[in-house]
């Protein structure tokens, strides 16, 4: 027979796993709000791609996009620029001592060089966006998935004689799952703010080459 004080503690693991489920996805406003990007769940819009007119105001790149990936010391400072991890002072005298020659040649190898890190750090970008939708769908699975478990304990607990070892198994199920699904929506909240830091460091890194440039 159950005690009143173990019936407290099921509702209450009901309402407390109810809770986190349905308010984790009540704050979520802007998931799904593109129809475009169904799968997004972030505050900020989804755009695919940095747009170089977004970021640099230099010379047009023409076949710097194609060609940069071909001389190794672009390839080098590219991928020593692109971490966030270095300073931006020490990535604007690298980019200084890169971009030197006369005006001929600082044009010719800014530009080369921000091709670099456009390609670098639009593709970083894309990753993360991948990785943040797929964050997602998990998400939304583990929702439906807890959802149905909440109901199957709320059956469980309105039951004249309930099964007391699966109410049990049930409802540590429910309180494990919840807690794994409110891990990873403090993960996507940080992860969401990513593609915004990696174009404001390559708009960092365009402002220096350019500088470098004139």
């Amino acid at each position: 027979m159950r005690m009143r004080g173990e019936d407290d503690k099921s509702m209450r693991l009901h309402l407390l796993a109810a809770a986190l489920v349905f308010g984790a996805i009540a704050g979520r406003p802007a998931w799904g709000a593109d129809p475009r990007y169904p799968d997004w769940p972030c505050v900020q819009a989804k755009v695919p791609d940095i747009s170089v007119a977004a970021v640099w105001a230099g010379p047009p790149l023409d076949d710097a996009e194609k060609t940069w990936e071909s001389d190794q010391r672009v390839r080098d400072l590219v991928a020593r620029l692109a971490p966030r991890r270095l300073p931006i002072e020490d990535a604007k005298r690298a980019i200084s001592e890169f971009v030197a020659g006369d005006a001929g040649a600082r044009e010719e190898k800014g530009t080369v060089l921000f091709a670099g890190l456009l390609a670098r750090l639009n593709r970083e970008r894309s990753e993360v966006m991948n990785g943040i939708e797929r964050l997602a769908r998990r998400q939304k699975d583990s929702a439906e998935k807890i959802r149905a478990e909440i109901s199957e304990l709320h059956q469980l607990q309105d039951a004249t004689s309930p099964d007391e070892a699966k109410l049990q198994d049930l409802s540590s199920r429910v309180e494990w799952s919840t807690r794994i699904f409110e891990e990873r929506n403090k993960t996507l909240r940080y992860v969401c703010e990513v593609p915004s830091l990696i174009e404001q460091r390559l708009f960092a890194l365009a402002r220096a080459v350019q500088e470098a440039m004139e």
